[in-house]
């Protein structure tokens, strides 16, 4: 009976990853109905823990796992010990390295379907660009270029105003951004908006901090982790971002473009900080020449805060762990169906380029 219960967990993960879903049932059934019910319920619950859920599954996971492993192979030897017989000790190692991988395959397909349920079904829903008036002709150099242009002019024009307002601490829920973050949810046309999360540290900030990943969705319980040493620049869009996710756009250009969205929703610091994060996206696909326009005519304030942000990154950085880790990710979202992999970052410029809103909403 135990046999077949862990045969069809294992038969259900793997029906779950492979079989195809057609996208309007996703979104009707599960990110339009289910997820926002599951999200408004499991992130109110996660807000109430100042620590994160998601690293105390981890560690609780890690240790079963090991003490279990450990029990069996003390119960082996102990057993070999007292009949006094070698004849059989590689059947009996080999059933004991079947059981663990059994156990270990089991136990992944088990997260796995929680992952699903949970958030990672939103990786099957219809795209933000087909449920927007988006129109892929609006994308062009030219807009693109005009778009630099309008995020040096707004980073000019805002920088006195976001660093004189400042930026709440970085484990509270920013009001003034939760509340654009409302506001950008309805532009999007969603019926029961997703509810903020407070940021969090992790366990996993040691590998945040050398792999230049600036924070995190937990898809279990759905909380918001950040790198600690994020600079208050960065916090509003970083947060914004992240909360998209939350929404159940777990499309990094689509939360990316959420996030954006959020900010320009929210007051001259939150604007700002989502200009900063533009800067770069729209700088990187630039000709050099271009590029080197864009900063001649950056202020000096916005200037300094671009510099602090790279030297952050610079200074954290391991390239190793950065390759390796944005590898891993990449391979990840391309088996979540996100055929761009991590170069979906960058999809947020023609999102913004291209999409138009009802000014009557």
């Amino acid at each position: 009976m135990l046999n077949a219960c862990k045969a069809a967990i294992v038969a259900l993960a793997l029906t779950a990853a492979l079989m195809p879903l057609p996208a309007p049932i996703v979104e009707r059934v599960y990110s339009s109905a289910l997820y926002p019910t599951w999200q408004t319920w499991v992130t109110a619950a996660s807000n109430t823990v100042p620590i994160a859920l998601l690293d105390v599954l981890l560690v609780v996971v890690a240790l079963a796992w090991l003490v279990m492993t450990a029990t069996e192979i003390a119960r082996h030897a102990e057993a070999r010990s007292a009949k006094g017989e070698a004849r059989g000790a590689k059947a009996g190692w080999g059933r004991l390295l079947l059981t663990t991988a059994t156990r270990t395959v089991v136990w992944a397909a088990s997260l796995y379907l929680f992952f699903l349920a949970s958030w990672g079904f939103n990786y099957r829903r219809v795209r933000l660009a087909d449920r927007l008036d988006y129109d892929a002709a609006r994308v062009s150099v030219e807009e693109v270029n005009r778009l630099a242009i309008t995020g040096v002019t707004r980073l000019n024009a805002l920088y006195a105003a976001a660093h004189r307002e400042g930026w709440p601490a970085a484990h509270v829920v920013n009001a003034r951004l939760a509340s654009a973050f409302a506001a950008a949810q309805r532009d999007l046309g969603a019926v029961r908006p997703a509810i903020p999360a407070r940021p969090k540290r992790t366990l996993l900030n040691p590998y945040f901090r050398r792999a230049v990943v600036d924070g995190m969705t937990d898809p279990f319980f759905l909380e918001t982790l950040v790198v600690s040493d994020l600079p208050a620049v960065e916090r509003p869009f970083v947060t914004a971002h992240e909360w998209g996710h939350l929404a159940g756009y777990a499309d990094e250009g689509e939360a990316n473009f959420v996030g954006w969205l959020t900010c320009m929703h929210g007051d001259a610091a939150d604007q700002y900080s989502a200009w900063l994060f533009l800067h770069n996206e729209v700088a990187a696909t630039l000709p050099i020449r271009d590029r080197r326009t864009m900063a001649a005519h950056l202020a000096p304030g916005p200037k300094a805060d671009l510099q602090a942000i790279a030297a952050r990154v610079a200074r954290n950085r391991s390239p190793r762990v950065s390759a390796a880790g944005w590898q891993v990710y990449n391979q990840y979202l391309k088996a979540n169906r996100v055929e761009a992999g991590t170069a979906s970052y960058g999809e947020v410029i023609p999102l913004i380029v291209g999409t138009r809103f009802n000014p009557n909403r």
